[in-house]
C-alpha cells in the first residue's frame, strides 16, 4: 500500500514533470492520491499552473516586433503635445 503514498517532496517533483511531459498511469495514480490528502501540493499545482501561463504570455509579449521609427515617432508626437 505504500507504493501509493508519495512525499511532499517527490509530489511536487511530479506536478512540475506533469507540466512538460507525460506522466506514466502509476505516477498519475500516486499524485492523484496525494493530492487527495494534501491541499498544500493542491494549492501548489494551482499556483504553479498560473506561474507557467504567465510565463508563456511573458514569452508571446517579448516575441512582438516593435517598429522602432514609428515607436519613436509616437513619443515625440506624445512629447510635442
Amino acid at each position: 500500500m505504500h507504493i501509493l503514498f508519495l512525499s511532499c517532496l517527490k509530489a511536487t517533483e511530479l506536478i512540475e514533470k506533469k507540466l512538460h511531459f507525460k506522466l506514466s498511469t502509476k505516477k498519475k495514480l500516486q499524485l492523484k492520491v496525494h493530492k487527495m490528502m494534501c491541499d498544500a501540493c493542491t494549492n501548489y499545482e494551482k499556483q504553479n499552473i498560473i506561474i507557467e501561463k504567465s510565463i508563456a504570455h511573458q514569452q508571446s509579449e517579448e516575441e512582438k516586433v516593435i517598429d522602432l521609427p514609428e515607436f519613436k515617432k509616437s513619443i515625440l508626437d506624445k512629447m510635442a503635445k
